[in-house]
């Protein structure tokens, strides 16, 4: 059902003027009728030089553990609704957190990067995590129902014609301050959300975006009201030509905006807009 997905990642203009590279990273899967997108947002502070590294490793954690769940319930999409349902936050959430905190301690030692010890001489590795900080934005979209998953900020938004709502609702802290999976224990903090589609179908489209895009608007109400006019631009215009602009249409949001880096992904679906 949905089988297109448009997507684009910018550097942030105040990273431009600092010559900072882009800390975001997206991917997205589609597998027949089954869409997978992740986006995930580095942290880029002193503290963390390799959260770029880290976004990388966490859409494809994400990815990668959540089209193994696909293939795993591939005759059984009840059961899988009903485990997403009991346990995304749980032992899925857990899976995503020690994987790719498992992926960064291989990364780490592959790269030959000087290894903290603790007190007691034995490898440290939440002050390897910590080098790494990212948050993470996962969506799964089967025929039958969506899974939003989400940990630290950014937004994983649901598109109707005229109006816009979460599609998970994540912890809105002040300040810069986020949940991320550099920290210990992360998994605790993940939000997901599982909701099957309706019966009688109604277009409508799914969006992923890190927080640099939501921040460029005064308000959330704007922010919404942009997510709607960009799935109407969709519809109008076409995917295509959307795609082929949203680069520099990000590109102007982040300098009247926020100046952080934006990631967006829509996820089309298949029956005709």
């Amino acid at each position: 059902m949905w089988t297109q997905v448009i997507s684009a990642s910018v550097q942030g203009d105040s990273h431009k003027r600092t010559n900072k590279e882009c800390q975001d990273s997206l991917k997205s899967h589609i597998i027949d009728d089954i869409a997978i997108l992740a986006a995930a947002d580095g942290h880029g502070s002193d503290s963390c030089p390799h959260s770029r590294t880290g976004a990388e490793v966490a859409v494809e954690t994400f990815c990668d553990i959540l089209n193994q769940y696909i293939h795993d319930y591939s005759n059984d999409y009840d059961a899988l609704i009903s485990l997403l349902n009991r346990e995304g936050e749980t032992t899925i959430a857990r899976a995503i957190d020690n994987e790719w905190k498992h992926r960064i301690d291989g990364l780490h030692k592959t790269n030959n990067r000087e290894m903290p010890l603790t007190d007691d001489g034995d490898i440290d590795h939440a002050r390897i995590w910590r080098l790494y900080g990212t948050t993470l934005l996962g969506l799964v979209i089967t025929p039958l129902f969506y899974f939003a998953f989400q940990l630290g900020d950014g937004d994983i938004i649901l598109l109707h014609e005229n109006s816009s709502d979460y599609a998970v609702q994540g912890d809105k802290l002040l300040g810069t301050e986020t949940h991320s999976l550099c920290h210990i224990d992360a998994w605790k903090k993940a939000i997901a959300n599982v909701r099957r589609h309706p019966e009688e179908y109604t277009p409508y489209a799914f969006m992923l975006s890190t927080d640099g895009f939501a921040n460029s608007y005064p308000s959330e109400a704007e922010f919404l009201q942009t997510c709607v006019d960009y799935y109407s631009a969709i519809r109008e215009h076409g995917a295509n030509t959307v795609e082929s602009n949203l680069g520099n249409w990000l590109d102007e949001t982040s300098a009247s905006g926020s100046g952080d880096d934006i990631t967006v992904l829509f996820a089309l679906p298949l029956s005709p807009l």
